[in-house]
């Protein structure tokens, strides 16, 4: 029998799409990330510490792909998930082999979303009472039956689930580098949220206190048996800022305009109507692959080496460690399929490509053997490269370049109209009249068909590291310099 999901008036979806939900994402994480599985995949593949916001808006977007789509978008969402979860799997470093497909992981991370909404209530003084618990509990277990995951792994009702919260803390969970990391280390470190806008260059002033609040606030939230358990400890002031935030924004929110009060799951209603996820106006935290930044000038005849440098520092290094390193790579391979929705056959054929450009990066760049390239290294093989062999980049770039260009061709046209090309390269950092600018650049035959074809966009990369001044047209991959 096929469960009845929940539809635009339910509990889940008021409840998941009220914005104050936000109070409590860093605390899922932490939930999450205490799950050692969790922990040894986040270690291994992803690149949190150095995107951060990225990551808190890929589990956000996704919550609403999940919780906001019909059938049809919600298990499109669910095979986006595994086939991105599928590689993820290997040993952690107490030797313990781990996959992110693990049923049982797979639950945590669902159950403490539910978990997240009921908190939500109970921090601000609103709890919900049984039969809406019973009822929002309910719509959850619609959505996540479409995983198919061992019905017996979950809570049986919601009466069940803090006691299945306290016994998943007290016997599974760990205290994780990636749970430490989150509760006091990288928010000191994290780049600037998109959203702050004239605000950024402020940031190294904000940024200090935005991470204690952010560790006050997270460490009174938290499950008394979390804190026990890993000797954590809440102070009388974080308990008032606790208090303060979710109090004051519950009295906020039911002043507002439903418009201004609950998130507008955009994402989710792309999805339901099979559209792409990567929209020209999609996550502008999110690096991809082929985003190529605008360099910064460091004088007269130097804007190749800027741009080479500004291409590692902004693009490759996903890890934000100084160095790039097969994960990087990996990384990036990642984004694309992710945000493009590829199936298995060209998932595995940007991996290829992207594993490809790390081989020949390693062998070409790495000039201590610890297989590892520094800035230095692969600013100064790159420049030497390209001006001792015409074929360089065919050897090692062009391959993730076919790679990505064939991934973006979404209708296999063997062009890239310009919505494609938006979907590539877009996002809010980028104005679209830059991007159609870009786009007019690199249509080089110059017959104003409106399309690219694949030897203008690997011609664009080419000239975006060769080129010894800005007005060649593959400098302004993104628009003007």
């Amino acid at each position: 029998m096929t469960t009845v999901l929940p539809g635009p008036d339910s509990l889940l979806r008021r409840t998941l799409g009220e914005r104050r939900i936000a109070l409590v994402a860093w605390r899922l994480l932490v939930l999450q990330n205490a799950d050692p599985g969790v922990a040894a995949g986040l270690a291994e593949f992803s690149t949190y510490r150095a995107h951060p916001w990225r990551r808190v808006e890929h589990t956000m977007d996704s919550g609403l792909r999940l919780f906001f789509s019909d059938r049809d978008g919600l298990r499109r969402e669910i095979a986006r998930l595994e086939r991105a979860h599928r590689r993820i799997q290997g040993t952690d470093g107490q030797g313990r082999a781990f996959t992110a497909l693990d049923p049982a992981v797979r639950v945590w991370v669902l159950v403490t979303l539910y978990e997240s909404m009921t908190a939500m209530g109970e921090l601000a003084g609103a709890p919900l009472d049984p039969a809406q618990r019973d009822r929002l509990y309910a719509e959850f277990r619609a959505v996540c039956d479409e995983f198919a995951l061992p019905a017996e792994l979950f809570p049986a009702t919601a009466a069940d689930v803090p006691a299945y919260m306290e016994r998943t803390i007290r016997e599974r969970l760990e205290y994780t580098a990636a749970a430490h990391d989150l509760l006091f280390q990288m928010l000191h470190q994290a780049p600037a949220p998109r959203r702050l806008g004239r605000l950024r260059p402020a940031w190294p002033l904000i940024r200090p206190v935005v991470a204690r609040m952010m560790t006050a606030l997270t460490l009174a939230d938290l499950p008394p048996a979390f804190r026990e358990r890993f000797g954590l400890r809440r102070s009388h002031g974080a308990a008032v800022l606790s208090w303060s935030l979710h109090h004051g924004m519950r009295h906020l929110m039911t002043h507002l305009p439903d418009r201004l009060r609950y998130r507008t799951p955009e994402p989710a209603r792309a999805v339901a109507a099979g559209q792409t996820a990567a929209a020209p106006h999609g996550n502008g935290d999110t690096v991809r692959a082929g985003r190529v930044p605008r360099p910064r000038r460091s004088g007269r005849g130097t804007t190749r080496r800027a741009r080479v440098e500004a291409f590692f520092r902004q693009v490759l290094d996903q890890t934000g460690d100084g160095y790039l390193t097969g994960p990087d790579l990996q990384a990036m391979a990642h984004n694309v399929c992710w945000q493009l929705e590829l199936d298995d056959e060209r998932q595995a054929q940007v991996y290829a490509g992207f594993d490809a450009w790390w081989q020949h990066i390693r062998t070409s760049m790495d000039t201590d053997g610890d297989d590892r390239v520094s800035r230095a290294e692969f600013t100064t093989a790159m420049l030497a490269g390209i001006d001792r062999d015409p074929d360089y980049l065919g050897n090692g770039l062009h391959a993730a370049l076919r790679a990505l260009f064939r991934a973006a061709d979404t209708d296999g046209s063997g062009h890239l109209g310009a919505d494609e090309y938006r979907a590539l390269f877009g996002g809010s950092r980028v104005h679209p009249a830059e991007l159609n600018h870009g786009f007019r650049q690199l249509d080089a035959d110059g017959d104003g068909d409106g399309q690219i074809t694949e030897e203008e966009f690997l011609r664009a990369f080419t000239d975006y590291f060769t080129a010894r001044t800005d007005s060649t047209a593959g400098t302004q991959l993104l628009g003007r310099p």
